[in-house]
């Protein structure tokens, strides 16, 4: 059987074939997750590949109209993944291959469901693009400590499908927004290893698996294997 969003592609680098799913009767919708850095060659890839793979390993599989890409406010248009990022991907066994990178458009800022940025400027230039993003965009950490604030009770089991579950979440972490601050100025920030050593890349991918893991366990409602 072929599911809500079989056929459509996940952002750079993937087939129609790699998101066929199990999910039947759903609507034919989807919920676009954009991640957003400066060049969209070191962070921006690391979270997005990371999320397509942390979502492989809870669900088996990555679509249900669920897609997941990246751009950057300063996008390498066209440009290959850093190398030490690919090798950060490496040691998580998640995928880069077919990655280019992108400069953030209007049009991205438009189709997405979700923004997540790497820093607080980041977000305020999505923002600033206008496009009614407010109320979606986020930096990484920011929704990963709303959400870790919400009940999953209180979410749409995934027998209704991962772009309604994903919804409520949205709407679920804006609501929390004012009441849930920062401790510190910095606590939102992943900072850019662009030209770093590797060593600096693998502690921001481990930064970015840390805020990953309770955002993809509260889309999907099954907890990361221990």
């Amino acid at each position: 059987m072929t599911a809500p969003g079989a056929g459509r592609g996940i952002g750079n680098g993937e087939s129609a074939a790699e998101i066929t799913t199990t999910f039947v009767g759903l609507p034919r919708d989807s919920f676009r997750i954009l991640h957003v850095s400066t060049g969209n060659v070191c962070r921006s890839p690391i979270t997005e590949r990371l999320t397509r793979h942390f979502v492989r390993e809870r669900l088996g599989i990555l679509g249900g109209g669920l897609i997941v890409e990246s751009a950057g406010t300063w996008g390498h248009e066209g440009a290959p993944m850093e190398s030490h990022a690919e090798t950060v991907l490496a040691d998580f066994g998640a995928d880069a291959s077919g990655f280019t990178g992108r400069e953030l458009l209007d049009e991205h800022v438009i189709r997405a469901d979700l923004v997540l940025t790497a820093t607080r400027d980041h977000r305020a230039q999505v923002i600033s693009m206008g496009h009614s993003a407010g109320l979606r965009t986020f930096t990484l950490k920011e929704f990963t400590r709303l959400v870790k604030a919400i009940d999953p009770a209180t979410l749409p089991p995934l027998e209704e499908g991962v772009v309604v579950r994903a919804r409520a979440l949205v709407r679920a972490a804006a609501a929390l927004r004012g009441w849930l601050l920062a401790p510190n100025a910095e606590a939102d920030e992943v900072y850019d290893p662009y030209g770093a050593p590797l060593t600096f890349f693998r502690s921001i991918g481990d930064e970015i698996h840390l805020a990953l893991d309770p955002v993809v366990t509260a889309l999907t409602g099954v907890p990361a294997r221990a």
